[in-house]
């Protein structure tokens, strides 16, 4: 692939806030890709993952995409646990101080993250590194010479500190000491190129870069990736708001959220977590500008794409399939879950019980909204009971089916 072509791909779904910022990364990309050809070796890529949770949904894939690309052209990728950092947890996206957690729930969610990571990356070209092991050697002497290369007035131009100091919420010292620690990552590794979400601006463009030359490494290039709207297509991805696609969906529930998700928000799927290069998505989204296609074909497309990742294609095509028999024939799943009933049981209950809802007060909502139904019918009582003769399907939302047969 010709370097121009690289950039291109290398710089697709990224998001600066400025473009001037932007293209002076990618002019400094090129220019590291023409002098790492000249010297013949690969360019050090690294992105750094504090495991603050086990369970991961698309959203947290996006980086993990952009090291696969690079890998692909054959540059070395290095996938950074951040055992240490996640100690205090990234401040860069939080209105309030994020609470600690252990290095013992650190290193057991360290080893869910990576093998996951592994559904996209290729484990025999990454490199799997862990932060502690270079951040816990330094002294307080060297925390000091790192923390001089910055003002108090730069961390409270950063939005969410300078929220919090007007409304007068706390900041915390130790909060500050993550973009010295994630700056000191890229400078112990040497690396050429950081990438990070929008959220990391600071954290890369200021801080590392900033760590780097004051010790006489070459800054290295930041590759700020845009950040991936939630199945509500609005605000980020996120399983507290609840508009996340988890990465241990099935493949039926991973293609009916991509389905879900607004066509607006199609364009940020397409940059951010598919295989689909500049050049695809640009034929793509001229057929949509030019109505040859309907959004509805582009988004099974998509949703194809996205669970061929994770399931493979033929789970992609079943998914698929299963798709089109209950959304567009209006059927019922060939295969559900069947669950035996004795006597009667509060719909609710039923619902809480059998993972339809996660909460009483959810099912109740559900009811009330005209959610459920049973064989068809659609059951609005939030009293309702539920008494089986003969099997029947209850149905929970757009994509919950379970089949409630009599208990023999």
């Amino acid at each position: 692939m010709k370097i121009s072509d690289q950039v291109n791909l290398l710089m697709q779904g990224t998001e600066y806030g400025d473009e001037k910022l932007k293209q002076a990364m990618a002019d400094e990309l090129k220019d590291r890709l023409i002098l790492a050809q000249s010297e013949n070796r690969p360019l050090r890529v690294y992105c750094g993952f504090d495991p603050r949770t086990s369970d991961l949904h698309i959203g947290h894939t996006v980086p993990i995409r952009k090291m696969r690309q690079f890998q692909e052209l054959g540059h070395e990728v290095i996938f950074v646990i951040g055992r240490f950092t996640s100690l205090i947890g990234d401040p860069s996206d939080k209105d309030v101080v994020r609470a600690q957690i252990s290095a013992e729930e650190a290193t057991l969610n360290a080893e869910s993250y990576a093998q996951q990571s592994f559904k996209i990356l290729d484990p025999d070209k990454t490199r799997v590194e862990y932060n502690d092991t270079w951040l816990s050697k330094l002294n307080f002497a060297d925390v000091i010479r790192l923390a001089r290369n910055f003002t108090i007035q730069q961390f409270l131009s950063r939005e969410n500190f300078r929220k919090r100091f007007d409304q007068g919420e706390p900041i915390y010292l130790h909060e500050t000491f993550y973009s010295l620690m994630q700056g000191y990552d890229a400078l112990h590794l040497k690396t050429d190129v950081q990438i990070g979400g929008s959220d990391q601006l600071f954290n890369i463009m200021t801080a590392a870069r900033k760590i780097m030359s004051a010790n006489g490494e070459k800054p290295n290039i930041a590759i700020i990736n845009g950040i991936l709207p939630g199945t509500d297509g609005v605000v980020k991805m996120s399983k507290s708001l609840g508009n996340h696609i988890p990465l241990n969906s099935t493949p039926e529930d991973m293609y009916g959220k991509v389905m879900s998700v607004p066509d607006k928000a199609m364009g940020h799927y397409f940059r951010l977590i598919t295989r689909w290069s500049p050049e695809e998505i640009e034929q793509i989204e001229g057929k949509l500008d030019s109505g040859d296609v309907s959004p509805r074909d582009i988004k099974m497309s998509l949703a194809h794409e996205v669970v061929a990742i994770y399931h493979g294609d033929q789970e992609a095509a079943a998914a698929e399939d299963e798709f089109r028999r209950i959304f567009q024939e209006r059927k019922v799943p060939e295969n559900m879950p069947k669950v035996e009933i004795s006597g009667s049981i509060a719909l609710f209950k039923l619902m809480v019980a059998e993972g339809l809802a996660s909460s009483n007060s959810e099912a109740r909502r559900l009811i009330q909204q005209r959610g459920v139904s049973l064989d068809g019918k659609v059951i609005d009582d939030i009293k309702a009971e539920v008494m089986i003769e003969t099997p029947q399907v209850l149905k929970v939302g757009k994509r919950k089916f379970i089949q409630l047969v009599p208990k023999s």
